[in-house]
């Protein structure tokens, strides 16, 4: 009988240490234990056991390739995951840029509305004049921005001063008054920011 410890028994059947322990615990191969150290009996081996012990090191290399494969699909689906929540993130952040702009833009109407209607009250405009300029009411962000033509329809001046108000509005654009703002062809004024007096007069 030729005994062989755990790690030459592994090496002579070609296959983990492992295996050969899992395979004395089945009672393929038996045991023997001398000064505390196991050692194999390969004369006692069944008729079996290395069929056995074969088939369990394909058994094995087949269970590493598959876990192989696995985890490259598992870090293909983490990968696809990630993207797809960023791209869910993004979108979320996309609509609620969205959504802030176009409250933004009608809290800016709304107040250019109550400023007209506060300021035609004041001067005891008719209700119907003061609706009707209200909605027309060009404004710029917010309501210290507001359009020449409406600044001038408020401050009541005749059609020909507004002409000529206008002109000298017009001339100080082209000569790059920081005070005027120009969006979409329109002329845009901030009183409360800037004095207007030298192109009023």
């Amino acid at each position: 009988m030729k005994k062989m410890t755990i790690g030459d028994a592994a090496e002579h059947f070609g296959v983990s240490k492992e295996a050969i322990h899992n395979r004395i615990r089945r009672g393929s191969l038996d045991c023997i234990v001398e000064n505390g150290v196991k050692y194999v009996a390969v004369a006692s081996v069944k008729n079996t056991a290395t069929a056995n012990i074969v088939s369990d090191g394909r058994y094995t290399q087949y269970i590493e390739q598959e876990n192989e494969r696995l985890r490259e699909k598992v870090d293909v689906l983490e990968k696809e995951t990630t993207r797809l929540r960023d791209q869910r993130e993004q979108m979320l952040i996309d609509e609620r840029v969205k959504v802030e702009q176009i409250y933004k833009e009608r809290d800016a109407q709304l107040r250019s509305v109550l400023h007209v209607v506060a300021t035609k009250f004041l001067a005891h405009a008719p209700i119907d004049e003061v609706m009707e300029e209200a909605i027309t009411a060009d404004v710029i962000e917010n309501d210290e921005w507001i359009g020449l033509k409406s600044f001038l329809k408020l401050k009541r001046y005749k059609d020909k001063e507004k002409k000529k108000i206008k002109s000298r509005f017009e001339a100080a654009v082209e000569n790059g008054d920081e005070r005027l703002s120009v969006r979409d062809g329109k002329i845009f004024l901030n009183p409360a920011a800037f004095g207007y007096s030298d192109l009023l007069a």
